[in-house]
This record gives structure tokens, C-alpha cells and sequence, in this order.
């Protein structure tokens, strides 16, 4: 036990209180100033969630004032939300019956409403005055609509919250270990929430249970955490309650005049707060305390301090009168049932008659119906016509792209190795031959020509079907592509990615096409130093992108501009799906972005 420690809590506990006077003004001003009714509705809201536990009088007050601003102004929402803060004053002020008639007509009027969070919020503050009558069973059931609510909303700062007030249900029930259960659950999510004021209950509960079960160590570490965490929110009401709890820790370990202390302290507190309930609690323990030393006149005196108040508290005609509000609400809600019952029998019978409004419509369709399959029939033509052109395109591309490699071969096979032949005998010529100087300079020469004829015979073939694209894919193909043209006129850059797998074969060859397209567009007309190339495939499809530097044109006016290689673009790109968009502007160069979308994605080979 640390009393050192907690003796300088206590000395430093007196330098209490708000100071939250400029915040309450500030709110007080705009109460009674000409604001809109939203402005001056939001400050007597915020004054009672902020600051209505400081004085439960001037709870009731502001209270009452916006009950008649919000009716005035058909905001029954916000009657709903001022009868709650006027029932929470009236349940400190241990007016239950006149508390619980609050609680009942703010759920009726949110019940009508789709206002989740605040009927949530209603049925709390209804099960935590269940709780005070001890009326268990009722407190837990009206618990757990809350936490349903709370649930529904995925609103875990009120689902911890409902988690904390049900555990002392269970308390009082003697179930310490499903309280504790329930305590720390809140606890967590507060802590997750970085909530201190949820924190600081949570803590406080446990502090409760931990002292009924006499482990007064654990209990004290606990209420520490909590009397550090109220005295920096400097929250008045609850500093109260701590210091009642602590007093009640050290009473059961014989620590009577540091317990004292604390008690006078809370009992100062809840003079200014009118809580009289808290004082009734406070003089219950300063009665046992007295009677365990020995001063029993003290003892009876506190006694009957104790037993005044709780006999103002609690009576019989208190309690029956909170019983028949119960019944009375259950009654509305079986007449609501009723009439909803009524409502439905209503439905049917215009259902039945819809239902005779409905065939005479009947016929009418039959005529709309004739129409629609006139138009789905149209329409199923116009997709053949449209599918018949893709056919067409795609036997084009492919007659195209079968040329290419018959071309392609029959240089590469027939012409490219007539000139090869053509090139050794020439050199074997050279060698027979006993030329002069000059004449072997000449068919030197010759030599070479037929060599340079050999190369781009080579390189044409190689353009119009390329090993690579056969080979190794699209990326593969590009590189090799970019990598025959001067890079000291020209600089390109190449970016691939998720390009490791091979693709369709058509898109490969439809693209590396577009592309080849564009380079040599770029080479031909942009007079640029800089290309970019970028490929990237990904879930939403492929996307290339060829940006140069180069003069650029007016890309508005593109139908000015649009050749052969540029109507072969597009009709490519519309051939895979997909959309080609040009984007130049003079001086400032030229970007070409094609995307295919994913129906044309990856496939493994």
C-alpha cells in the first residue's frame, strides 16, 4: 500500500474543479442571442453533454428551455435528446419517477425515427435506472437492445460503453467474474480508442469488484490510474465518484482517516453537484466507520443521515410509479403492434385491387411486349452486322500479318541467301581475279554494297516478323526493336511491367504493330531527341504509352493529320477491345496512349 503517494493525491486533489466558465459563457451568449435556430439548438445540446453533470438544477433548466425551443421549431429529435439529459438530471437528483417518465418519452419519440445512435443512447440511461431499483433481469434485457444497436452501427465507443454499465448488473448480482469480464472488455476497446474518460470507469469498476473480493493492492493500483486520469480532464462529477470509491478501498482496509479525507471531499462535491444519492452512500460508510471504532453516537448520527436520504430516494410509491410507466410503454408498443397488424390487413386488401388494376395493364404490355422483341430483334441484327465487321477486321489483320511472314521469309530464305551466294563468289572472284589497285578497290566495293544489301535485307525481314515476338514476347520484341535505331539522334527509354508471362498471341503481334507504328511515326515526322516507352500490364488490362519531345501538332484538328498509319492504329486497338487517344500539342511533343482491357489479359503458355 502506498500512503505517501495517495496522501499527495489527496492534498493535490483541492486544486479541482473546471474551469470551463469562458466555454459555458460563450455557449450561455449564444442561447440568448438572435442566432438561427440551428446555431442556438447546437449550444444548448453541446452545455448539456458538456457541462450539464456540474449542476444538475442548471441541467434541468437548460433542459427545460430547449424541450420548448426544439418543439417550437417541430425538432422532435431534439426534444428527444433534451428529455434524456433531463431524465440523467432528475436520476441524480434521486427523482427516479420523474427521471424514468423522461427516459420512456424520449425512446417513444426516437422509436419513430431513424435516429439509432440516440434511441441507443435513451435505452442506457433507461437500464442504468432499472439497475438503481434493482430490477436486474429488465436493466440487462433494455442493456441489450443498446448493445444491438451499438452492434448494427459498429460503433465500438458505445459498445463499450454498454459493455461497462452492464457489468455492475452482474455485480449486483454477485457474478464477479462475468462483471470483470464485461469491464475489461470496455476497457480494451477504450483503450483502443484511446477514450481516457472510458478508461478511467472502466478501471474504476474494476477497482469495485476487486475490493468487494478483498484485493485491496490491485484495487488501489486501479483507482490511482483513475484519479490521475479525472484530475487531468478535470471532470468534477466523476473526480466525486473516485473519491468516494477510494474512501470505500481504504474503510475495508481499516485505513479510516485517509478513507475520511476522501469522503469529505466527494461530500463537498456532491453538496454543489445536489447529488444526494452519492452523500447517502458517503454517510452509509462514514456510519460503519464510526461503529468499527467505537463511536457510536457518531455513528448513529451518520446513520440516520444515511437512512434519511435513501428513504427520499427509494419509496414504495417511487418504485409503483416507474412500474406503471413500464406498463404504460408496453402498452403503447402493443397498440403500435396492433396497428401496424391493421396496417398490413389495409396492404392487402389495396393489393388486391392492384392486383385487378394490374391485368387490365396486362393487355397493354402484350402490345409493349410485341415492340420490345421488334427492337431486341433489330437490335440482335446490329450485333451480327457489328460482328461480321470484327470478322472482317480480324481477316484483314491476319491476311496482313501472313503476308508479312510470307514476305518476310522469302527475302530472308530466297533473296537474302541469292545475295549471300552473290557475296562469296564475288570475294572468290576477288582472289582469282589479279586486279590492279584500282580495280580491286572497286570490287571491294562492290563487296560491300552486296554486304550492306545482305544487312538490310536482314533487317527488313526481321521489322516484318520479328524472332523476338516469336520468341520471347512483346517487351522482348520492343527492345529489340528500339535498340536498330540510332540512339545518338533518337534516345529511347523502355519501361515493362508484369510482362513476365506471355501473352495471347494476336495482342502481342496487334501491339508490338501499334507500337512499331508509332515509333516510326515519331522517327518520320516529330523531329524529337527523346522517346518514351512504357508497356504495363495489370488486372484492369494492358496500357502503353509512347511520349515524345518533338514538335508536336494541334491534336483538336487530328482528323487533318490522321493517314494510313494512323487509321491502322485505330483499327488495331479496336480489333483487341480497346481505345487509342492522341494527345499533341506544337512545340510541346506528342502523346499516344493506348489501353486493352483485361479480356485480353495474361494467359500461361
Amino acid at each position: 500500500m502506498n500512503l505517501p503517494r495517495l496522501l499527495l493525491f489527496f492534498i493535490c486533489s483541492n486544486v479541482c474543479l473546471f474551469s470551463t466558465s469562458q466555454s459555458v459563457d460563450s455557449l450561455k451568449t449564444v442561447m440568448k442571442s438572435n442566432s438561427s435556430y440551428s446555431q442556438k439548438i447546437k449550444a444548448y445540446l453541446t452545455f448539456e453533454e458538456k457541462y450539464g453533470l456540474q449542476n444538475f438544477d442548471e441541467m434541468l433548466r437548460i433542459g427545460n428551455e430547449g424541450v420548448e425551443l426544439a418543439r417550437n421549431n417541430g425538432d422532435f429529435i431534439s426534444v428527444a435528446e433534451f428529455q434524456r439529459f433531463i431524465g440523467q438530471a432528475y436520476y441524480f437528483k434521486g427523482q427516479f419517477e420523474i427521471a424514468a417518465k423522461n427516459y420512456y418519452s424520449s425512446i417513444n419519440l426516437l422509436e419513430k425515427t431513424g435516429e439509432k445512435r440516440k434511441l441507443a443512447l435513451a435505452y442506457n440511461e433507461l437500464a442504468k435506472l432499472y439497475r438503481k431499483t434493482r430490477d436486474l433481469s429488465r436493466s440487462l434485457e433494455t442493456y441489450d437492445k443498446a448493445l444491438v444497436i451499438f452492434k448494427y452501427l459498429n460503433d465500438r465507443a458505445g459498445i463499450a460503453m454498454i459493455m461497462n454499465e452492464s457489468g455492475v448488473v452482474f455485480e449486483y448480482a454477485e457474478q464477479y467474474a462475468k462483471a470483470i469480464e464485461r469491464y475489461s472488455a470496455s476497457l480494451q476497446i477504450n483503450k483502443v480508442l484511446k477514450d481516457s474518460i472510458g478508461i478511467a470507469y472502466a478501471l474504476s469498476n474494476i477497482a469495485g469488484v476487486y475490493t468487494i473480493q478483498k484485493k485491496y493492492d490491485i484495487a488501489e493500483e486501479y483507482l490511482l490510474q483513475v484519479l490521475q486520469i479525472r484530475k487531468i480532464l478535470k471532470d468534477s462529477f466523476a473526480l466525486a465518484l473516485t473519491y468516494s470509491d477510494i474512501s470505500t478501498t481504504y474503510a475495508a482496509m481499516n485505513s479510516f482517516s485517509i478513507a475520511k479525507n476522501f469522503i469529505d471531499t466527494s461530500n463537498q462535491i456532491a453538496d454543489r453537484m445536489n447529488y444526494p444519492e452519492l452523500k447517502q452512500n458517503n454517510y452509509a460508510l462514514l456510519a460503519d466507520m464510526a461503529k468499527k471504532t467505537g463511536d457510536y453516537q457518531i455513528a448513529l448520527n451518520y446513520y440516520q443521515k444515511s437512512t434519511a436520504i435513501r428513504d427520499s430516494l427509494f419509496t414504495l410509491s417511487k418504485t409503483k410509479q416507474i412500474e406503471e410507466l413500464n406498463t404504460q410503454y408496453e402498452t403503447v408498443k402493443k397498440e403500435q403492434k396492433i396497428k401496424e397488424q391493421q396496417d398490413h390487413i389495409t396492404q392487402q386488401n389495396i393489393l388486391i385491387i392492384g392486383a385487378a388494376l394490374l391485368s387490365i395493364l396486362i393487355i397493354l404490355l402484350a402490345y409493349t411486349q410485341y415492340r420490345r422483341t421488334k427492337w431486341k430483334q433489330e437490335a440482335k441484327m446490329q450485333l451480327a452486322i457489328l460482328k461480321q465487321q470484327e470478322l472482317a477486321t480480324k481477316a484483314v489483320l491476319e491476311a496482313e500479318e501472313n503476308e508479312r511472314i510470307r514476305i518476310a521469309k522469302d527475302l530472308h530464305d530466297g533473296i537474302g541467301q541469292m545475295m549471300s551466294v552473290a557475296k562469296m563468289n564475288l570475294s572468290t572472284m576477288e582472289e582469282e581475279l589479279n586486279l590492279d589497285a584500282g580495280k580491286k578497290i572497286k570490287m571491294e566495293r562492290i563487296i560491300s554494297l552486296v554486304d550492306e544489301s545482305c544487312k538490310e535485307l536482314r533487317s527488313v525481314s526481321h521489322n516484318l516478323m520479328p524472332n523476338a515476338l516469336l520468341k520471347a514476347g512483346l517487351a522482348a520484341a520492343v527492345r529489340e526493336f528500339i535498340e536498330k535505331i540510332d540512339s545518338q539522334s533518337l534516345q529511347i527509354d523502355l519501361h515493362s511491367e508484369g510482362l513476365q508471362e506471355r501473352m495471347d498471341a494476336d495482342t502481342e503481334t496487334v501491339l508490338y504493330r501499334i507500337i512499331q507504328e508509332c515509333v516510326n511515326n515519331v522517327i518520320k515526322h516529330s523531329a524529337a531527341t527523346r522517346l518514351d516507352i512504357s508497356l504495363i500490364n495489370d488486372e484492369d488490362g494492358i496500357s502503353v504509352t509512347v511520349e515524345d519531345n518533338g514538335k508536336g501538332f494541334n491534336s483538336s484538328a487530328l482528323e487533318k493529320f490522321e493517314g494510313i498509319g494512323l487509321k491502322n492504329m485505330k483499327t488495331r486497338s479496336e480489333y483487341l477491345k480497346g481505345t487509342i487517344e492522341i494527345n499533341s500539342t506544337p512545340d510541346k511533343g506528342t502523346l499516344v496512349a493506348i489501353h486493352i482491357p483485361a479480356v485480353n489479359k495474361l494467359i500461361n503458355l
